[in-house]
């Protein structure tokens, strides 16, 4: 099944990450790497693997870039391991990868994360499982708020072992990601009629429940009381995270 497979890593200004992920992507005869004109050593690194083909596309949204990436990149393998450039695969994960036996039916697979912080895994996290191992012929992605989903033909399973989603970037990379993210997502939220809105979104849309329901959830529910100042870190985040796409909502309210 690993002959099969072409990891597909999308990259801006990732060099605290691209190592430790790349490494992990060794078993491949071929991976993938598109970059969004990084300015630090992210393309220097990335080339220093000699599994990896190295492209450049200008980002305009995360759905076309990874569009791109499934399309114009010369992957022709039956499957595509879509994974962001701070998922660290474990090596139990690749064994998986290698056993697997998918039927005609099986379009795809998604998978559960362990968020980790300075490579220390905490207990629990908000992070959803994602769709990272398809079908090329029968996936095209789409834009949904500041995130992007993969649509596919056929179903969908699950993956036993988690990845580690292990971001090494400084601070300060993360507010302006945070940014970027929460104003798009303000945009979906406050333009989608509330009966199509899902739960989530809708203590979104009271503005002022989401931080405090997210701080709560991450400590108490995902239990980052116990992981010490790393699960602080992670439940101010999530809550920070929260609070910035508040602000961006009450803007666009008021206008």
């Amino acid at each position: 099944m690993l002959d099969e497979i072409t990891p597909l890593v999308l990259t801006y200004n990732e060099a605290p990450n691209i190592g430790r992920v790349l490494d992990r992507l060794r078993w491949a005869k071929r991976a993938v790497v598109l970059d969004s004109y990084s300015d630090d050593e992210t393309e220097a690194i990335a080339r220093g693997y000699p599994n990896v083909s190295f492209y450049k596309r200008k980002f305009d949204n995360h759905a076309s870039q990874w569009n791109f990436g499934l399309r114009k990149t010369g992957i022709d393998t039956i499957w595509v391991l879509a994974i962001d450039s701070d998922y660290i695969l474990p090596y139990p994960f690749v064994e998986e990868l290698g056993s697997l036996l998918p039927g005609s039916d099986v379009a795809g697979y998604r998978a559960r994360f362990r968020y980790c912080i300075e490579g220390v895994p905490l207990r629990g996290a908000a992070y959803t499982p994602v769709t990272v191992l398809f079908r090329r012929d029968s996936a095209d992605y789409e834009q949904q708020g500041h995130t992007q989903r993969v649509r596919l033909d056929g179903v969908v399973a699950s993956l036993r072992t988690p990845i580690h989603h292990d971001d090494r970037k400084p601070l300060d990379r993360w507010f302006a990601s945070q940014l970027k993210y929460m104003e798009l997502e303000a945009e979906k939220v406050v333009g989608t009629p509330w009966e199509r809105l899902d739960f989530a979104d809708r203590i979104r849309k009271a503005v002022v429940v989401a931080p405090l329901a997210m701080f709560a959830y991450c400590m108490i529910v995902k239990l980052a009381l116990f992981d010490g100042r790393r699960g602080l870190l992670y439940a101010c985040q999530r809550a920070t995270a929260e609070i910035i796409l508040s602000l961006f909502m009450l803007q666009k309210m008021l206008r």
